[in-house]
């Protein structure tokens, strides 16, 4: 079984959602690149299945892109800090408006994904959008754990990183 296979198996099709997605950004050069989950994938040393997927887009090109990415099959639903999609698999995008993460795209790195052609945010903004979660009081416990777990997953694979812990989150992962 291909990466690819696993991960459409894991997320019921979700290969052919991001894949679209990926497609209409590129074919837009909307300027973007994937945050989370699957930016640790591409940084630590073993991928983990995930039906969740973060992305940032240029602020000034937002509307533009979720106006083509609804064109494109998927179901937009705008939030505060966010506009969710939806596609036809279990994948769920989430579009961060967040301010912190506007300057990710520019620096981002291409990668090869659960074998599907993407871009990721570069490994120390891959960290540091891990740290703003994990210290997020608002986020639930459960996703906070996970954070917690891919700065680790980030901090095994490449060691240097340690000294951009804080002392609190450098702490906890020595314990």
């Amino acid at each position: 079984m291909t990466m690819r296979q696993f991960y459409d198996w894991q997320t019921a099709g979700g290969g052919d959602d991001v894949s679209r997605l990926v497609a209409t950004l590129e074919g837009r050069e909307i300027p973007w690149c994937m945050i989370g989950g699957l930016a640790v994938n591409h940084w630590a040393e073993e991928p983990m299945a995930t039906a969740d997927v973060a992305v940032v887009i240029a602020a000034e090109r937002i509307e533009e892109a979720v106006k083509a990415l609804s064109a494109a099959g998927f179901v937009a639903k705008k939030f505060k800090w966010s506009v969710n999609l939806k596609g036809r698999s279990k994948v769920s995008v989430q579009i961060s408006t967040e301010e912190v993460y506007r300057e990710f795209p520019g620096r981002s790195v291409p990668a090869d994904i659960h074998g599907i052609l993407m871009r990721v945010a570069s490994l120390p903004d891959t960290l540091r959008g891990k740290i703003l979660a994990w210290q997020d009081p608002k986020r639930r416990a459960s996703k906070r754990q996970k954070d917690l777990l891919d700065i680790m997953r980030l901090v095994e694979a490449h060691p240097k990183l340690h000294k951009l812990l804080p002392a609190a989150l450098a702490k906890k992962i020595a314990e």
